[in-house]
């Protein structure tokens, strides 16, 4: 098996697992998890989403999040991110200070339209606008339901290609690829990512696993031997999208780290301080975490 060396880890667990609670979680309980988070050593983090409240009520504090924070690590070395549906959201992340955006996109017309009520076509087509608006602004095209749609089931591998290919007509920076409701299994996997490499040698695809039917390690196993080094993950095993009945939460961040440290590969993540944040949401928030780690006592945990 012939793994990478090191992995970069996208925590996401402040956007896409907080979305998924329904009772208000209070803004600075949001800045003190994502505080931990960085002193848990994570570079790049998914902080909210510039959604209408009504849709997510959970990220009606979206604007004072990334106030405070991107006031607090201007000077540092760590990186936040928000998601955007459109132009609107991206104009008002750009103007508080965020430098990169996730913009999504779905590979099923039916999911596209329950997402943002535009085709996948019409979506490409605000990107391209906000491309041409927002030249400064870095964005990265989430592709979701790569592996299979909550209302269409099965999705061409054609389909995805296309979706690249748009992708660098519009010239984003990063691609991530979304198993959106947790369907995928290895072998498909495997075969997603092999035909994507055949036809996109150059691009170095990120990957936003969920983990409805517990695959979602075995998942970024197969990943890592297709070259695969940048994922997506939620602290907690937090997550699911609105709009895709029946998906549960994200791989779990400590989950992931703890694979994947016991591999030998570097993430270079505080398992120990990850945990203790993990400890956090469970007893202010009090979801019920689907995590592994989340169970295990954080002092039993050495730092690597």
């Amino acid at each position: 098996m012939d793994f990478p060396k090191s992995v970069e880890i996208i925590e996401v667990g402040p956007r896409d697992g907080f979305q998924s609670i329904k009772e208000w979680i209070p803004t600075e309980l949001k800045l003190d998890i994502i505080d931990k988070l960085i002193e848990s050593s994570f570079k790049k983090i998914e902080i909210t989403s510039f959604v209408h409240p009504k849709a997510i009520p959970q990220m009606k504090d979206a604007k004072e999040v990334t106030q405070k924070l991107i006031q607090k690590y201007k000077n540092t070395d760590v990186e936040f991110v928000a998601l955007v549906p459109n132009l609107f959201g991206a104009k008002v992340a750009y103007e508080l200070g965020l430098r990169e955006v996730t913009y999504v996109i779905s590979a099923s017309e039916a999911h596209n339209m329950a997402n943002v009520k535009r085709t996948p076509a019409e979506s490409f087509e605000g990107l391209r606008e906000l491309r041409e608006q927002l030249p400064d602004l870095r964005v990265n095209l989430a592709i979701a339901t790569v592996f299979g749609c909550p209302y269409e089931g099965d999705i061409s591998i054609e389909q995805v290609k296309w979706m690249v290919k748009q992708a660098l007509h519009v010239e984003v920076e990063s691609i991530t690829l979304a198993d959106t409701i947790g369907v995928a299994n290895p072998l498909q996997m495997h075969a997603v990512l092999s035909e994507l490499k055949k036809d996109f040698k150059n691009i170095n695809f990120a990957l936003h696993l969920h983990d409805t039917r517990g695959m979602g390690l075995a998942n970024v196993l197969m990943a890592l031997e297709c070259g695969v080094n940048r994922f997506e993950s939620a602290l907690g095993g937090l997550g699911g999208c609105p709009f895709a009945p029946g998906a549960a939460g994200n791989i779990a961040s400590e989950d992931l780290v703890n694979m994947l440290e016991n591999m030998d590969i570097k993430t270079d993540i505080k398992l120990d301080k990850l945990l203790n944040t993990v400890k956090i949401v469970q007893e202010k928030i009090k979801p019920i975490l689907t995590s592994h780690m989340a169970y295990v006592d954080s002092c039993s945990i050495g730092e690597k």
